[in-house]
Formats: structure tokens, sequence, C-alpha cells
């Protein structure tokens, strides 16, 4: 089964030219940086014009492998708070991205918390809006998608562990990307202060803190349940290291500091 592309002509553009001339545009490394392998990132998932220069800083650092896991949100209420699709292929306007059933497979089996649910990705963007970046980084890759929801701490923990223990078992290197935008519709100035306080959590590498600040403080990142499961498995991995690479907000491109979205670019490793 393929499924089609959701938001193309919207968050980025319908024509494989135009999309493919974005990307390369946003894949800039930035200054002093070098390529290197990571074991995770976290990238945003706005449209292109807004996030892309953000996700493209991370994803032109590091090397794209063969294999990734896409950790992105369940912004729409239909289907599964947990969801998995293990066969297919997703379309974008530069191909067919080929889900990896293997290793979709033995992460169904190992977290019983993830349900295979096709609905609950038909019309999800943020895993789809990844997808181009990793396709013009390396054509040949394949991905296995999941899909998280709000859902409570303990949850997400539990996901986050299986992840850990499957990839940690793989011979073949495997990319977890993270997807999840910062703080949502205050104004620019509160935002940055808010996600100030976020980042910090992610770069101390703490999935409680991060979960307990956004709480307390009410930084409404919409990942933050991708995110607390992406911290998780990076402790069974043994990653020890985690760098910013961009922050923004909308109001950058808009120019518009009333009501804005934050973005932040990291690698773990």
């Amino acid at each position: 089964m393929v499924r089609l592309p959701a938001v193309a002509g919207r968050f980025y553009p319908s024509n494989a030219g135009e999309l493919s001339a974005q990307i390369s545009e946003y894949l800039t490394p930035e200054n002093g940086l070098t390529v290197r392998n990571v074991k995770a990132c976290l990238v945003p998932h706005a449209g292109l014009m807004y996030s892309g220069r953000v996700a493209g800083a991370v994803f032109s650092s590091i090397q794209v492998p063969k294999k990734a896991l896409i950790l992105g949100v369940r912004h729409r209420p239909p289907g599964s708070p947990a969801a998995i699709v293990s066969e297919g292929a997703w379309r974008t306007p530069l191909g067919d991205a080929e889900i990896d059933h293997e290793l979709a497979e033995k992460l169904r089996v190992a977290c019983p918390l993830l349900t295979e649910d096709p609905v609950a990705h038909s019309k999800e963007h943020s895993l789809e809006v990844e997808i181009p970046f990793l396709q013009v980084l390396n054509p040949d890759f394949r991905f296995a998608p999941i899909a998280l929801g709000t859902v409570h701490f303990d949850s997400l923990v539990s996901v986050g562990e299986k992840i850990g223990a499957v990839l940690a078992a793989e011979k073949q290197e495997i990319l977890l990307v993270t997807s999840s935008d910062l703080n949502h519709y205050e104004d620019d100035a509160t935002t940055r202060v808010k996600d100030g306080k976020a980042v910090e959590q992610l770069l101390n590498m703490d999935a409680r803190g991060l979960y307990d600040v956004c709480q307390k403080e009410e930084i409404s990142m919409c990942g933050l349940g991708p995110a607390v499961a992406m911290l998780t498995a990076l402790q069974i991995l043994k990653a020890s290291n985690a760098e910013l690479i961009r922050y923004a907000t909308s109001a950058d491109r808009s120019g518009d500091p009333s009501a804005v979205v934050g973005y932040a670019g990291m690698v773990f490793w």
C-alpha cells in the first residue's frame, strides 16, 4: 500500500523540481560544523518556508544512513494514539520512500503499546515533511514510521525503552529522527524564554526534566511525547552528547512577533 502525500502543495511544494530546489537550498551546514554520525536528531515539522532552514541545518550536518526510524506526533484524533505502519511506501513528489518492514515488525512486536494503524498516519504531517530531506540525502533510505499522541509519561518511557532495545540490537546503523515543534502561538519573547527551558532539558538529555518543565511552564511542545521516547531510547543506546544546531521562531520568516511557533534543530550522539 502506498500512502499518498497529505500536505504537498501546502507545507512544501508539490512539484518535484521546486521541492528538490528548496530542500537543496536549506541543506546548508552551519558555520564550523562537519558532517558526522549521530544516533538521533530533533527537527521541526512546520511548513518548509518557516522551519525548513532549521531542519536543513540539522540534516546537512549528519550522515544519513540507509535506515531511519521517524518518531512523529499525533496531531489529529482519528486512529491509535501510538501508531506504527509496517508495510508499503510513502509517496512524496520526489518518489516513494519504502517502509522497512523488518524494522517496523521488530518494533511492533517489542512494544505492545504500538498499534498497526495506517489511518492514524494518513493525514499526519509531522513525519511526512521530514521524508524529502532524507530522500535528497540518501535516495535509497528505508524507514519505520511511529506517531505518538498524548500519553502518560510512563507509557512514553516504555515506548522509548523498547525502541532503544531494538535499535541497540541492530547491526546496521539506524538514525532516530524525532519530529517536534516547540512552543505555539504566544508572542516571540515569551516563546523564546519557554523554548529555552525545554532546550535546556533536551541538552541535559533528561526525559523526566523535559516532561515536567513542559507541564509546569505550560510549554506547548507538540512533540513532547516523541522527544521523551527519544531521550529514553538514547539512554539505552549510551548516547551522552547533545548539541543545538539552530533555533528560530516563525517570526524570523513572517516578521510578526505576536503569535509564533518555536523551532529547534538538535543532534544527539
